[in-house]
């Protein structure tokens, strides 16, 4: 599927749920069951700088498409990087990097979380369009 097609489907499944706070526990579930790293991402190279929540991304190259893996010690957080890991892993790297992710907006986390888990959100998003730039760029060259 597409970026845009799987944000359509969350806006959809979060819009069935009758409020903010069951939007919220929808979050902290996701983050629950957003299962762990095989490996060991948790090293200085992998963090997050900017969050209020300890956070590790890492980002590869499968067949042309961009794969992250992540984690956080906040379950919030998790259900933000199980959501945009939905959309965004498997991608090209070009159309992570241009990506509009309308979703968040759309969904209410812009406007629902607190500023320091908002900033959170913006600097995680930031390193992944990063890491898909920087990946776009690497493979272009070859």
């Amino acid at each position: 599927m597409r970026i845009n097609e799987i944000q359509d489907e969350i806006i959809e499944e979060m819009d069935a749920l009758d409020d903010w706070m069951d939007k919220y526990e929808y979050l902290i579930d996701l983050g629950r069951n957003f299962t762990s790293p095989k490996e060991n991402i948790k090293t200085e190279d992998h963090a997050l700088k900017g969050c209020q929540s300890e956070v590790w991304i890492r980002a590869e190259m499968k067949d042309d498409r961009i794969f992250f893996t992540a984690d956080s010690d906040s379950l919030i957080t998790r259900g933000m990087l199980a959501l945009l890991l939905r959309v965004l892993n498997g991608q090209p790297p070009k159309d992570v990097a241009d990506s509009d992710l309308y979703f968040i907006d759309k969904i209410g986390l812009s406007t629902n979380l607190s500023p320091s888990r908002a900033n959170g959100l913006a600097s995680i998003i930031k390193q992944i369009k990063s890491y898909a730039s920087q990946l776009n760029a690497d493979n272009s060259e070859k």
